[in-house]
């Protein structure tokens, strides 16, 4: 017994290693990309504050956190994995600057001596400087021998390219739905583009400049090295999970700005007559509806269904990216998501 008690500890050791190295490397890779910011902007009428310890916890970093172990779990060097953390740090800076002039808020990337209520122009200057640290990251690699010319630019077209699919659906919503379409096409033909493949996208330059081609060699600590292709569509399920709770949340919202909406549409075609019923009448008057996530529980039925649906994709999702010895991290993560979307109020009684 004290033989397998000290294989255990071994075991909870290496892994307990495993992820503080990642955590170390996702406040590199963030403070890679802070300081870029900061040179960038020396010098010109808008000064970058200091980062904050907030900036760099789990908690404001958790995605990014998953699309890090992504390339920990392909076998992507460490030196890489921190480039690839700034790296999505400019694609994050770039779609949260676009989310915010598009839904007329402000959720901070960069934190500059702009007045707080400029939220238009903070968006602006955000997506610009992101933009700007990307090809100096790039630019960097280049200098570095890491990259060629020809690569450098093959990743900067393709950093952008990775994010229009998602940014056009977006816009085909800007001035309205026109009308509830059928739960599944949502899912298929509309959040597959806004956010499952989002969630991919921080793989775009990894599959473009790294080399592969090791999907047999084994890592001791946890088992073989992962193929990008199964990564990916991990990284989808938990997108197209995470997407459906945000549907939960924003139902009001969406149904206040006409915008595709999963839960509306499990209303609209469910076989509940009286939450249909209700929000037809909801409907009527579109500018009266009070933005407010207890709407939801008005429509009992189609939340249960659509937790139970997004519960089993980010399962699903989040079994097929974490190896086998970190299963635990599973649940641990459906946790953590739940409550930074605002869900977990809703799930007390859904089981899967």
């Amino acid at each position: 017994m004290a033989a397998l008690k000290t294989v255990s500890n071994n075991k909870d050791r290496k892994i307990q290693a495993i992820f503080n190295t990642l955590q170390e490397e996702m406040q590199s890779g963030l403070k890679l990309y802070w300081d870029t910011a900061t040179q960038i902007l020396d010098k010109s009428s808008i000064k970058v504050l200091d980062a904050t310890n907030d900036y760099y916890s789990m908690e404001k970093n958790f995605f990014s956190s998953i699309f890090l172990y992504s390339y920990f779990r392909a076998g992507i060097p460490a030196s890489r994995r921190i480039f690839y953390v700034a790296v999505n740090q400019c694609l994050r800076g770039m779609v949260t600057g676009c989310d915010n002039i598009l839904d007329n808020e402000y959720k901070m990337t960069l934190a500059t001596d702009l007045p707080l209520k400029a939220g238009k122009f903070r968006s602006i200057v955000d997506i610009m400087v992101s933009d700007r640290v990307l090809f100096s990251l790039l630019q960097q690699e280049f200098l570095s021998g890491k990259l060629s010319s020809d690569q450098v630019m093959a990743a900067a077209f393709e950093s952008l390219r990775t994010l229009a699919k998602s940014g056009a659906q977006e816009a085909s919503e800007e001035q309205g739905a026109g009308g509830i379409l059928n739960p599944d096409y949502i899912l298929s033909d509309i959040h597959s583009l806004k956010t499952g493949i989002l969630f991919q996208s921080p793989w775009a330059l990894p599959d473009m400049l790294e080399d592969l081609n090791t999907r047999d060699k084994k890592i001791t600590d946890f088992g073989t090295m992962q193929s990008s292709m199964v990564i990916k569509d991990a990284l989808f399920d938990i997108g197209m999970g995470c997407q459906i709770f945000d549907d939960m949340v924003d139902l009001s919202l969406d149904m206040k700005m006409d915008r595709h909406n999963y839960v509306a549409s499990l209303i609209q075609y469910g076989e509940k007559e009286s939450e249909t019923l209700l929000l037809e009448k909801i409907l009527k008057d579109r500018s009266n509806i009070k933005i407010s996530e207890d709407l939801l529980f008005q429509f009992p039925a189609a939340c249960k269904t659509a937790a139970l649906k997004a519960l089993v994709l980010l399962k699903k999702g989040a079994k097929n990216l974490f190896a086998l010895d970190h299963q635990f991290m599973v649940d641990a993560s459906i946790s953590m998501i739940s409550k930074r979307i605002g869900t977990d109020i809703f799930l007390s009684d859904i089981r899967i």
